[in-house]
């Protein structure tokens, strides 16, 4: 399966679960690799017949900035199951970072692996 990835797609919301999170917007960053078989589009050189990665960025920049969860694990869910659903996507790796989150580590977060139901 081939795949198509964002990388380091970074977008502010409100998470967390103490007081002080809730009261500021947080920057995280996503990473997405996603199953996509790209011989169509490579053969017909048409946008059309490709995974847009600027649609899949676009659409969870707009709902994470909307959101408000306490969990990371809740949010890399919901954002899966937006491109899972709503792209012609079989296979989603979202991987989820939260930088600053704890004191000495570059970033915390989850990385979560989905296929799209049958």
């Amino acid at each position: 399966m081939d795949k198509v990835f964002i990388e380091g797609l970074e977008i502010d919301a409100l998470i967390g679960i103490y007081d002080w999170e809730r009261r500021i917007r947080q920057t995280l960053v996503f990473d997405l690799e996603m199953g996509f078989d790209n011989r169509r589009p490579a053969a017909t050189d048409n946008i059309e017949h490709t995974l847009n990665y600027k649609a899949v960025s676009n659409r969870l920049q707009e709902y994470v900035r909307a959101s408000d969860f306490g969990l990371v694990e809740t949010l890399a869910e919901r954002c899966a199951e937006i491109v899972l659903q709503e792209f012609d996507v079989q296979w989603l790796r979202l991987k989820l970072s939260k930088p600053g989150a704890v004191r000495g580590a570059r970033a915390v977060g989850v990385i979560i692996e989905r296929e799209r139901a049958l």
